[in-house]
């Protein structure tokens, strides 16, 4: 019976979505809404639209995984930490309202050509590509263990179907299908963790938040710290929210990303607490299949239909980010787009949607073999550092091309070598450079002390930029 409601609520969800997709999308929509989510009569989307579509689509699946995770092993910091990410939305706002203000970019890329040059541009797009990669199989991958174990009949079917659909009605609309779905989903997992909350919170009034102990806290502690370095350049190498912020003007993206950093993180702060009523029964296993099942099967079909529609809404939101980025970004092409770009662009989607669940089968490869490719294709927090001074500090007149490779290539360095450092048994970073206890420690040594580096480095480049410039003049 379980498994029937399972698969009769992922049909129903895509029954739902395609009649919304139907009825509020034309047959043939413009080029200008594929890629920039306009209205059939030309209008930018509204505020709340913004708000929605912006919030929904960074409470992917695997975040609300994380979060109750995290929660799970240190209690509220864990949550706290989590939720801090979401102050990215804030950092993004910011540095793109200036860039648009000051100079009337249309995109980051646009901004980066000018800014730095093409081939800074290039460098750039190429490290979102492989976000936008692991975006697919990360978000098809949780969900898709609602349906039965990891490559089970039943999890395979799952990850099929919810791609493809998605893949159908994304290529359909583009952004303004994404748009116009990510309304609905928004109200649709804030109804669902109402009622998820509704039944945790007894427990919570009759033994209240878990307590732990004090190594424990400060390990949470050191995490939020992390989350809190990182924000300065997380947002930027995520086109899913960067592209939502040149699609309306310029005060309303600044309004809209506020309000939705702080709809999206509460959210997050909120399904943390998944994780904080297993820490405090002691539920061993992952807390969002382990939760849902002490309260039987209505529960469970309450959790299921949550994180498929958060995968849902991260998928078509990065579909069409897929689709913008090969047809229009990687040439720098500005202006009205064009039917050929959107033809282009869906062709690109459906390579995307292939390609991103091929880490799935990374299972078949063994227990270390598997692992390790899914981490090796994993652009982290860390190894995008150097974008923080990139974007922060481009108000810097001289800054150019050797200001962006100073700071870019060595925030990826660092990364790159932290993810060879976990992915076998090299001790790469002396422990000195941790700060704070636990797990991320050292992430966030790494993270601190690479910041650093990154803006001397970028400072560094202006003065060589500068000093090349004069030569260029004299001679």
């Amino acid at each position: 019976m379980a498994l029937i409601l399972t698969w009769t609520l992922l049909f129903g969800y895509g029954f739902f979505l395609y009649q919304l997709v139907q009825k509020t999308t034309p047959d043939r929509v413009s080029a200008s809404s594929f890629f920039h989510g306009e209205s059939a009569t030309g209008q930018a989307p509204s505020l709340w639209l913004l708000v929605s579509s912006a919030a929904i689509s960074w409470i992917f699946a695997k975040s609300i995984d994380n979060a109750a995770s995290l929660a799970q092993s240190f209690g509220i910091t864990g949550g706290i930490g989590y939720g801090i990410y979401y102050l990215s939305f804030i950092t993004a706002a910011i540095a793109i309202f200036y860039i648009r203000n000051r100079w009337g970019f249309h995109s980051l890329p646009e901004f980066l050509v000018h800014k730095y040059g093409a081939w800074c541009a290039k460098f750039f797009l190429i490290a979102i590509a492989i976000r936008l990669f692991n975006e697919v199989w990360s978000n098809t991958k949780v969900f898709s263990l609602y349906f039965g174990a990891e490559g089970s009949w039943g999890y395979w079917l799952a990850a099929l179907l919810v791609t493809a659909f998605t893949v159908y009605y994304s290529l359909w609309g583009g952004l303004r299908s994404s748009l116009l779905t990510d309304g609905m989903q928004m109200l649709f997992a804030a109804i669902l963790l109402v009622i998820i909350l509704a039944t945790l919170i007894p427990g919570f009034a009759t033994q209240g938040l878990p307590v732990v102990d004090a190594e424990t806290n400060r390990a949470g502690l050191t995490f939020c710290g992390l989350a809190f370095v990182q924000i300065f350049s997380y947002p930027f190498h995520d086109p899913v929210l960067t592209d939502r912020a040149f699609i309306t003007s310029p005060k309303t993206m600044l309004r809209g990303f506020i309000l939705a950093g702080l709809v999206s993180g509460a959210f997050i702060l909120l399904f943390s607490g998944v994780g904080l009523y297993a820490l405090s029964l002691g539920v061993e296993g992952k807390a969002t299949l382990a939760v849902p099942k002490l309260f039987g099967l209505p529960l469970l079909l309450v959790f299921n239909a949550i994180m498929l529609t958060s995968a849902g809404s991260t998928l078509d939101s990065t579909f069409s980010s897929v689709a913008k980025l090969t047809a229009r970004d990687w040439s720098n092409r500005q202006g009205k787009p064009e039917e050929s770009e959107a033809r282009f662009g869906r062709w690109a989607m459906i390579a995307i949607a292939i390609l991103g669940n091929l880490p799935l089968l990374g299972i078949y490869l063994g227990d270390k073999v598997g692992p390790a490719i899914i981490l090796a294709t994993t652009i982290s927090g860390t190894m995008v550092m150097g974008l923080a001074p990139i974007f922060l500090l481009a108000f810097i007149p001289n800054a150019g091309k050797w200001s962006f490779n100073f700071s870019f290539w060595i925030g990826l360095s660092l990364g790159v070598l932290r993810v060879v450092e976990s992915a076998s048994a090299l001790n790469i970073f002396p422990d000195w450079i941790a700060m704070g206890a636990g797990k991320y420690a050292l992430d966030l040594g790494i993270n601190v002390y690479g910041l650093i580096l990154c803006t001397l480095g970028f400072l560094l480049g202006t003065l060589c930029d500068r000093t090349f410039s004069q030569k260029k003049v004299h001679s």
